[in-house]
């Protein structure tokens, strides 16, 4: 599988396309990631140096992979972008950035109408809030969302989406459905925490077409940046090898837990990509995921 991938690069640590294109790798996929900005780290430590790129530098870089060509089926050459089978992004720092995004997933889906666009929402969390500045939100809930066939929001994110807050397992999926109707068929719901859930747990949830199915997990003391990168990006491959949320869930959560578990055990900031890579590769059967329709 090939997927372009739309993100934030950092050269210490692993968040946006650091957190998603060696998972990606590992799990046998050519990826071409595109950088959004280039820091020295994430910006949860306070401080950072690097380049925040222009739109046009983003649009450019993408322009210039779609200008490269291999022969296509027919044997004539084609842009190497029909090849394509997904585009991924994440963090969307600018409406302009958005744009350039959106922008390239209309041109791979021209190219190759099989393709599909996995959007990670980034905007807040529960305890933090909206950590976006102002105006990215509405732009991704009016204008971004409804081009993705993949969606993966935290709850916090799902309810603003939905504009509701969602207390009960049913209320996060009539949520989850809400968001269906505008555009994205297969939707993961990650950190769902409602006042059913057991104290010390946490569920994921993935709806789709073919039913509703929720893994629930030990809630670990750590919540370090990059999980909902990784999260996103092995959901969108497992989704698209196995063709089955279950399955797709199910190895997922089982292989962030083991990265979670990995980066715990070494005392890390950052989370343990390269420690627990075996666990990437070959997702242990830890979760099994309870189908709720």
């Amino acid at each position: 599988m090939k997927i372009l991938s739309v993100q934030s690069s950092v050269a210490y640590g692993h968040v946006g396309n650091s957190a998603a294109t060696f998972p990606l790798q590992r799990l046998g996929h050519e990826v071409w990631p595109v950088v959004t900005v280039h820091f020295s780290n994430h910006t949860g430590y306070g401080a950072w140096r690097g380049p925040l790129l222009a739109p046009s530098d983003v649009a450019d870089v993408i322009t210039g992979i779609g200008e490269r060509e291999v022969t296509g089926p027919d044997g004539k050459p084609v842009s190497v972008l029909a090849t394509a089978d997904a585009v991924l992004s994440g963090y969307q720092g600018a409406e302009d950035v958005g744009a350039v995004i959106l922008d390239a997933v209309a041109r791979v889906k021209e190219l190759n109408p099989a393709a599909v666009y996995c959007c990670d929402p980034v905007m807040g969390d529960v305890g933090r809030g909206m950590f976006v500045r102002p105006g990215i939100p509405e732009y991704m809930r009016d204008h971004v969302v409804p081009h993705a066939d993949i969606l993966t929001p935290n709850h916090f994110e799902l309810d603003f989406l939905t504009d509701r807050t969602t207390h009960t397992e049913a209320e996060v999926l009539d949520a989850v459905d809400a968001v269906r109707d505008r555009g994205p068929r297969d939707v993961l719901v990650t950190s769902v925490i409602t006042d059913e859930t057991p104290a010390g747990t946490l569920e994921v949830l993935a709806v789709s077409d073919d039913g509703a199915w929720a893994v629930q997990t030990p809630q670990l003391p750590i919540a370090p940046n990059g999980c909902g990168d990784l999260t996103s990006a092995l959901y969108l491959a497992h989704l698209l090898t196995t063709r089955s949320p279950q399955l797709a869930l199910e190895r997922t959560t089982s292989s962030v837990f083991s990265v979670l578990e990995a980066t715990i055990a070494a005392g890390t900031r950052e989370i343990q990509l390269i420690g627990a890579q075996a666990s990437i590769a070959n997702p242990p059967e830890r979760f099994q995921a309870r189908q709720l329709r």
